[in-house]
This record gives structure tokens, sequence and C-alpha cells, in this order.
């Protein structure tokens, strides 16, 4: 069967490179974005209290007359809540929206949210309906002893909180601090809409979001990058992102043979060496590890022009996982990358076909030992479960679809595991033949080739979904065939969006994405809106610009990500401007050691799974939080240590295996520090610096005292203080 078009991308065009020129040379003038904010949901109550305006659900009684305040509900009761005050996109519904309950105990539940629809009495105000059960069912289920706070929230923002009676009212638990009466008579006082732009500025009017974006997109915020956004807008800099070459020409991939070659020319590699000396540790470390690599991927993440593609490269990468566990040699994973790197914005077809040939992908899951008489299933199972499909099948919003007896529907069974299998046999090592091919050296650069003789040809059932492509594939046919059949297979499984779509959502911008997020960026991906599926260009402009992401502030205490360890350490040295340790020169990249102590050690994942799973639960609440996988009592405490090396000290250089170091350029925060004796200015600068201006003021009158303890004539010790405190708060930990 042919395969549907999948939109491959081809070489650039000379009217694409005259694009690309002017997109080079644009200085100011660029795309005006719009506001990114949000307005603030309200949840509506009572007349003279903050009692909900709630109401039992009346399904099939027709229109009520009015909204009818009831004052308690039993559990599992369908309840009308009302919220004003949100501007819907297209599409947007009940899967835009979250209900959390919190009892006297603090503790919270997450309510299914069942219905949205326009309230049939005020305009602008829309009917809320919710199921009274604890849908993650962490905490069993609520009690029916009195009053609880419920909030709503959307795109990242909270509602404020209103009561509302379980099996009745009454009870300890007290409003929030502030909280006013917002009935249905002030409704439309609550509207405030989103301000359009305005000729005074191009770009977004406020850095915050803009810094948020660099957070996202980047591996760090720093002043040129947020000047350069504020004065050509998002829009405009993800273009010449899209178009930037990569990697740095000032920052090559390095060029390592697949065989050291010793001075003699012969193939004795480090042999030639005396065992200790320095020259034999020099040789194992650049030809027989991962560390020549790591410091060209942390040279790449703080000094790279190419921060987009860099930044999605190192996401993908924690999808399709190859291992240094198990593949040790930087010139095995080099070409792994530039797979990654090239399809970071092409097709993701594209990343399945070459990331199935490559021979480090196809050393570390086995399907180059796969033969028909001896078939390895590890990578025909992965390929399904961790980079294409997953275990269930999915709604287009990533949502689980459900049976008719209400349990969640698997993609696929052994069965089909085995079929795929036996697709994936006779494909080994181009040791001959290709451009990399030599004498004794296994070819890790060059795709895998088929031998045909160790591949089975019988007839294989593939997966299985509506309108399934290539579901079967009969007997006879080339194993080179077979596996394009197979792929498209996979491709056009419906699962693939949502599934791949949420990964990217929860690797850049938030760990539990609303269903209508991924429902908007599958749509993308099922679409780039000319009829190509998997653009990934389109889907990542999407995840970057969608509502859910944009905005100063959320207000929603759910929302966000922890940093994982990799984002952590390159914030903090991004926003400080490193360089080497004698501040004269670029840092070497050797960053790892920095990382590995907080779970993260760069190309060495621990299992396929990555170094943490997607659906981790963080332990004590229901929340999903992946990157807490890794947050142990240590790697809590390597947080705090990574602050105090580079904050107080610095990785010092001058040794074989850390040439010039790393240390941060602290001198614009000293002279902010000394210009300043109230130290506003300074936690000022820290507050845009590193949390995009969401510093609480609670936070802030935490800190400042203790900033302030530290003598104004004393500005470096006083700087230190400062970024330390805010770089180990628990707002910068969390990229919300």
């Amino acid at each position: 069967m042919k395969r549907p078009a999948s939109g491959r991308s081809s070489s650039v065009s000379i009217a694409a490179a005259v694009i690309i020129g002017l997109l080079a040379s644009i200085n100011i003038i660029g795309q005006v974005d719009p506001n990114p904010n949000s307005p603030v949901p309200v949840l509506l109550s009572q007349e003279g209290s903050t009692r909900a305006l709630a109401e039992y659900s009346d399904e099939g009684k027709g229109s009520k007359n009015s909204p009818f305040a009831e004052t308690a509900f039993p559990l599992n009761a369908k309840v009308d809540l009302y919220v004003t005050n949100i501007e819907l996109m297209e599409g947007e519904g009940a899967n835009a929206f979250r209900v959390y309950l919190e009892d006297t105990q603090k503790r919270q539940y997450r309510v299914p949210v069942l219905d949205l629809q326009p309230s049939e009495h005020q305009k602008g105000v829309y009917r809320v309906t919710i199921l009274l059960r604890d849908e993650l069912g962490f905490w069993e289920q609520p009690a029916a002893d009195g009053d609880v706070l419920v909030r709503l929230t959307w795109r990242g923002l909270s509602s404020n909180r209103v009561r509302l009676g379980l099996g009745k009212t009454g009870g300890d638990i007290k409003d929030d601090p502030g909280s006013q009466p917002t009935p249905l008579s002030r409704a439309a006082s609550f509207m405030t809409g989103a301000e359009p732009p305005t000729s005074e500025y191009v770009g977004y009017r406020w850095s915050g979001d803009r810094m948020r974006f660099l957070q996202q997109a980047t591996f760090g915020a720093n002043r040129s990058l947020d000047d350069r956004i504020r004065r050509i807008g998002l829009r405009t800099y993800l273009a010449e992102q899209f178009e930037a070459p990569y990697p740095s020409l000032s920052n090559l991939y390095p060029n390592i043979p697949l065989k050291h070659i010793d001075s003699n020319n012969s193939t004795l590699g480090c042999g030639m060496f005396t065992d200790g000396t320095a020259e034999r540790r020099i040789c194992f470390r650049d030809h027989y590890t991962q560390y020549p690599l790591q410091n060209w991927f942390f040279k790449e993440a703080l000094y790279g022009e190419p921060q987009l593609r860099h930044r999605v490269a190192w996401a993908l990468g924690q999808i399709w996982v190859v291992s240094g566990v198990d593949t040790q040699q930087s010139s095995w994973m080099i070409a792994y990358h530039k797979i990654l790197s090239q399809h970071a914005f092409g097709n993701y077809r594209d990343l399945m076909r070459d990331m199935t040939l490559n021979p480090a992908m196809g050393n570390y899951l086995d399907m180059v030992r796969s033969t028909k008489n001896n078939p390895n299933e590890n990578y025909p199972r992965e390929i399904l479960q961790l980079f294409s499909v997953g275990l269930f099948m999915l709604n287009q919003d990533g949502t689980l679809m459900l049976d008719g007896n209400n349990q969640p529907i698997p993609t696929y069974d052994q069965s089909t595991v085995d079929n795929f299998t036996k697709v994936m046999t006779g494909w080994t090592f181009c040791n001959v033949g290709c451009p990399n091919s030599a004498p004794s050296i296994v070819n890790y650069k060059d795709p895998m080739i088929l031998n045909q003789n160790n591949h089975d040809i019988t007839a294989k059932t593939l997966l299985a979904y509506p309108n399934a492509v290539n579901q079967n594939i009969p007997a006879g046919l080339n194993g080179n065939t077979e596996l394009e059949l197979a792929l498209d297979n996979i491709f056009y499984h419906p699962n693939v969006g949502p599934f791949v779509s949420k990964l990217l959502i929860q690797h850049m911008v938030t760990s539990d994405p609303t269903p209508a997020y991924v429902g908007r960026v599958a749509a993308v991906f099922n679409n780039n809106g000319f009829g190509v599926r998997g653009d990934l260009k389109a889907v990542v402009k999407a995840i970057l610009l969608d509502p859910e992401a944009r905005g100063d502030v959320k207000t929603d205490p759910n929302f966000g990500k922890l940093r994982e360890p990799v984002q952590l350490v390159t914030n903090v040295l991004k926003a400080f401007d490193a360089k080497s340790a004698n501040l004269t020169q670029q840092s070497d990249g050797v960053i790892n050691g920095l990382t590995s102590p907080l779970g993260q050690n760069v190309f060495y994942s621990p299992t396929v799974f990555n170094y943490f799973p997607p659906d981790y639960t963080i332990p004590g609440t229901a929340l999903i939080g992946p990157e807490f996988g890794i947050m142990t009592t240590g790697t809590a405490i390597g947080r705090l240590n990574f602050a105090n090396t580079m904050v107080y000290n610095r990785i010092n250089g001058g040794t074989e295996n850390v040439p010039q170091g790393t240390s941060l350029d602290l001198t614009e925060i000293e002279a902010i520090a000394a210009a300043d004796p109230t130290g506003n200015l300074l936690l000022d600068e820290l507050n845009k610096r590193l949390l995009h201006y969401t510093m609480s003021p609670q936070m802030r009158a935490t800190i400042l005292p203790a900033v302030t303890a530290v003598a104004s004539s004393n500005p470096r010790a006083r700087a230190q203080a400062a970024i330390y405190l805010v770089a180990t708060s628990s707002q910068f930990q969390v990229q919300r």
C-alpha cells in the first residue's frame, strides 16, 4: 500500500534562503504579539456571602427560570457552579477547566468537570457542571460533613475560592484572607477582557511572559535574549529560531573517530600509552566516554544561537531514549543526537524511521541483534509503548478512551508486539559498503542495513484502529518495504498526536496540562493547517504560543513543572552570564558534574523510561509531577549544594578534565547591591532574571531581612546571599 503523504521537508530553495537572510537581519521591526494574559476566572457566590452560587444539575427538566442557590449537596451529586470573566477559544469546553475542593484538613480533591454551557440568564456567565467525587482518588473520597472551599482553574489561572456544603453546611474551614462576595448581580463588573496591543510597543509589553517563554523554549533567559524578543516579538523570534543553523558554528559536534588510531597509524587505540599516564586517561576520556559530547551539549546550551532546536532535541531525547549506560562512547551517540536535532522541526514520521535505523538505538534496544531465528521484541515493544501510541487508546485530548465497563482499552496486545518484532528482524550494522565502514570497526555513524536472509518474510497483522493503514502485511515482502509499511501503520494511529503532544508539553511547559491544551496541540500534529501530519515545527509553535503556556503570572498552584536538573543548572548559569573560572572566556562546558548528583547524568538515562516517568505522581499528593521522580533527600540537598557551589565558589579550571572551569559573572548584580542600601532594587533584579516577576510578597518579606542583614558595604556578599536565597526557593525550583 502506498504510504500517505506526511509532508517531508525538502531542500531549502533560493527564495527560502532569501527569507532566512532577511530574518537574520531583523533588529527592531517584528511582528506585534497580542497581550499574553488571559482574564482571571471568577466563581460566583450568593448575595452577601462567599457561599457558592450552586444548584443541583437539572438535566432533562428544561431551562431553569433563574439560578437557585442550594446550600449543601450529597457526595456523587451533579452540581452546577457559575463562572464569569472567561473568554473561550473555539472548541474550548469543559476539558479546559479543573475544579478542586479543599477540606478542613487541607486535603485537596479534584472533581470531574462534566459540562460547560453559557448561562441562560446572564451574558458572559457560564454554567460549570461538576460531579462531587474525587476523580483521582488519592484521599479516597471527601467526607460529607460540612463546608469545603472550591476553586476553578483555567489556563494556569485560579479563580477565587467559594464555599460549598458537602452533606451539610458549617464546619471550621475559613475563607481565604480578603475574600469578598462575588454575586450574580455584579457579574458584569468582573469582566475585564484582554488589553489590546498599542502602538507604544512592539512585542510583548510585559517582560514577565518573555522570560517565562525563554525558560520554556531555551536553556535559560538572559538580558540579551529578553531584549531581542521585546523588540521583535515572539513569532519573529520563533521564525528566526526555526531557521538558525545548528549546531552553532563556534561549537560544532565533536569530530571523534569510531576507533582511536594511535600516532603510528595503528589500531592500538589507547593501549599505546602506559597504564596510569595522563595521556592514557585523556585518551580513554575523549574516545570511550560521553565526556566530549556532554561538554559540547552544555556549551551549546549556554552559548549557542539555535536555542530552540537544542531545547526540543533534548526533549525528544527524553522520549526516544538511548543511554550511555549501554552505549558508552560519544562517537556512538553523536549520530543519534544528530537525528534528534535534524528532526526537531521536521516530520515525526521521518524521525521514526531514522531513529529506528540508528545504530545506537539498534544496539541499546537490541534490534541490531534481532533475526528471524532469534527475534528480539525490545525495540518493537518500546516504539509502541514509549515512542508513539502508548498502552491505552486515547481521545484526541489525551484522556483515556473507556469501554462500556468504564475500563481503558488496550492499544495493542502481545500478538501485535510479536508481529512488529517479525517486521524488525534482519537489521544490522553497516560494516561494509557505507561511508563510515572500516575493517574491524563497528559502524555507529551510518544507518543500519537489512540482511534479507535474516528477515522474517511471513505475513504480519499490525495495529488495528479505524481506517487502519497497512494493518495486514502479506508474506514474501522485502524487509525494507515491510519496515516502511509498519512505520506508517504506527504513524497514522490516532493516538500518536495526543501521545506525543502531551509528552512535549510536559517537557517544555507544564507537568499536567489540561486536556484542552493537549487537544489543541494534537490537532496541529494531525494537521498543520496545510494537510500535513506530524509537522513538529508547527507542534512546537502551538505548544509555546498556546494561552495555557502564555501569561505573566500563573496563579494555579498546580501549574508548571519542577525544573529538571539540566534546566535548573543552565537557567542559573545563563541568568548570570556564566564564563570560565577567571571570567576571561567561555566556560569549558564541564557542567555534568553539577547535574549528575541531582539525578540527571546527561546521556546516561538509567532506563529506556527516561530519568523520570511522565505519569509520576508526587508522593503525598495526587499531582502529576514527572521530575519529582528523581527528587530524593539526596538530590534535594544536591540542589542547595549546586547553588552554593556556583554562587559562593566556582568550578575551578586548570586540570586535565576541567580546562577553563565555570563561574558566574556577578559584576552587574554587585553594582546594584552597592547602589541601594534597602535591598529592594537587588530583589527586583533577581525577581526579573530568575522568577519572571512572580516573586510573591510573602517571599520578598522573608528574604529581604536576610539580604539587608549583610552590609551594603560588602556588595558581593549581599548579592551572593540574595541569589542563593532566590535560587534555592520553592518559587524558583518550580518553573511556573
